[in-house]
């Protein structure tokens, strides 16, 4: 029977039953018949039909983005020698260790005899019929500037450097250089986040963009059990599985504080080497109900406040959150601990002796809502007196929560860790010790 055949048998079958049927050919068959795409891929990981510019894959966690994007080139190389494409990343490491030579990556969906040869030291891949991919980090948007290419694949497109404009600029220099072959294409693939260049990509003319949505269970069968029941177990329905699972684009809330936008803005890779270092705590209520807030925020000799980390815990005593808070004050060489004492009164300070924190430690009392505290310090953000070192999704989603006027509208019963960051920053920007001194390490 030849391969012909085969793959008639097993397009016949509903997908969930073709690996079943694919067992009862030979090795050297099976081997043939795995390298047809079309016969293993879902519907949406296809390329979809139209006279669209822009492919734009914004899907959850595991759905397969990369094995789509790494097979829709393979298709493009095979098919026309003269493909010339781009291979945009957030970062040069990225772009090499998942587009190129990642599980689902290209030199892994090419069959043998048609495998492009990786020359890292050019960043390109040439395929045995003259096809060529070059590798291009987005964090470098003038080397964008000049090449030529018929298509791009473009990944994690989320990822890229929106705290500037180095992102657009990456997109919009690819753009003007797409211009080779009859209908130049670009395939972008990400989780969705609110940032700018995702925004503009939503926004782009219907007839020029088609857009594929996809969530982790729709690639269930092709991953772990485990794995897809524990990622549900922690993050359900909460706004950060929403957007990392189910592949939704999460909008800003009228009247928020904070919008993603403007996070983003405030975004740096780096921080700079602190001052001053606090520890800020807002102690839950109970045991059993909202998360302990732990944020870690430093004063950097030009004034400005870094956000270093969230080491927020959930579900915990008095004896595990004070142990969380001893912990991150010791890792991170904290100046202070600063910890709200509205829930507990003197017992915070006593938890917190018996967990070992031996740092100076000043308990804070709320004599106003969360919303009304946190308006100053969201006025710090707008000002760019605020960078964030990293992204902290589950802070975040609770910053954009806090509404103008008093109402909280983000994930959780109680922005715990925005009240943390809150503090931290109020102590470090609008408190009498802020300003910044020699700190001796």
């Amino acid at each position: 029977m030849q391969v012909s055949e085969h793959l008639a048998t097993l397009e016949a079958l509903p997908l969930a039953e073709r690996r079943a049927e694919l067992l009862k050919f030979n090795d050297k068959e099976q081997d043939e018949l795995l390298t047809h795409w079309k016969i293993w891929a879902r519907p949406e990981q296809l390329p979809p039909p139209g006279d669209w510019r822009t492919w734009l894959v914004m899907a959850g966690r595991g759905f397969g983005k990369t094995r789509a994007g790494a097979e829709w080139v393979r298709a493009l190389a095979d098919a026309d020698p003269a493909v010339r494409i781009a291979l945009v990343g957030a970062t040069m490491p990225e772009v090499r260790a998942v587009m190129v030579e990642g599980e689902s990556g290209l030199l892994a969906v090419c069959p043998q005899r048609h495998r492009p040869h990786f020359e890292p030291s050019l960043r390109r891949l040439v395929w045995p019929n003259g096809a060529q991919a070059v590798l291009y980090s987005a964090q470098e948007p003038e080397a964008l500037r000049g090449p030529q290419h018929s298509h791009a694949w473009c990944d994690e497109v989320a990822k890229w450097d929106n705290a500037s404009a180095r992102a657009t600029r990456a997109w919009d220099n690819l753009l003007l250089g797409l211009r080779l072959g009859e209908q130049p294409r670009v395939l972008a693939t990400t989780t969705p986040r609110a940032v700018p260049l995702v925004q503009r990509l939503m926004a782009e003319p219907a007839n020029d963009l088609a857009v594929t949505r996809g969530s982790t269970e729709d690639n269930r069968v092709n991953l772990p059990a485990r794995f897809v029941a524990d990622i549900r177990r922690s993050f359900g329905r909460s706004l950060l599985g929403r957007q990392e699972l189910d592949g939704e684009l999460i909008a800003d809330i009228e009247g928020a504080l904070w919008t993603r936008a403007l996070l983003e803005r405030c975004r740096v890779q780096a921080s700079h080497e602190m001052a001053r270092i606090v520890v800020a705590v807002d102690p839950p209520a109970s045991a059993t109900g909202d998360a302990c807030g732990i944020v870690v925020a430093g004063l950097a000799a030009d004034g400005t406040a870094h956000v270093l980390a969230d080491a927020s815990v959930e579900r915990c005593g008095p004896e595990r959150w004070a142990r969380a808070v001893a912990a991150t004050a010791d890792a991170w060489r904290a100046d202070r601990v600063v910890a709200e004492a509205n829930q507990g009164g003197a017992m915070v300070g006593s938890v917190l002796r018996a967990a070992q924190v031996s740092l100076p430690l000043r308990l804070v009392h709320a004599s106003r809502g969360k919303v009304a505290r946190a308006e100053p310090v969201a006025a710090l953000y707008e000002a760019g007196r605020v960078h964030h070192a990293g992204i902290f999704p589950a802070l975040e989603d609770e910053l954009c929560g806090l509404i103008a006027g008093g109402a909280y509208q983000g994930p959780g019963r109680s922005p715990d860790r925005a009240d943390a960051l809150v503090w931290a920053l109020t102590e470090l920007m609008l408190g009498m010790t802020a300003q910044p001194r020699v700190r001796i390490t």
